[in-house]
């Protein structure tokens, strides 16, 4: 299901928070075995999971260096196809 999101709003925070290009973290929850598609939008870079207390879910962080705020929009929106994602 797509998530209402203010894309407008999220690029004027963004711009506001950050001087392009720059570092930038994603953090996504995923339900176990869904982890590999949140690998599939960064494949160069090194990611890191933490599995949850349970075993059911995964943390997955990427901390990737974005040249825009459009740059990072989009990942959510690639992000936002994977089944039970959440973004952080």
């Amino acid at each position: 299901m797509a998530r209402t999101v203010d894309f407008e709003s999220f690029k004027q925070k963004l711009d506001g928070i950050h001087k392009w290009p720059s570092l930038y973290m994603f953090k996504f929850i995923v339900p176990r075995g869904k982890e590999d598609e949140v690998f599939a939008l960064f494949p160069k870079n090194k990611l890191t999971t933490k599995e949850s207390s349970k075993g059911n879910y995964v943390s997955v962080t990427a901390k990737v260096m974005m040249g825009s705020s459009d740059a990072v929009m989009e990942k959510y929106v690639e992000a936002d196809k994977i089944e039970g994602v959440f973004a952080l």
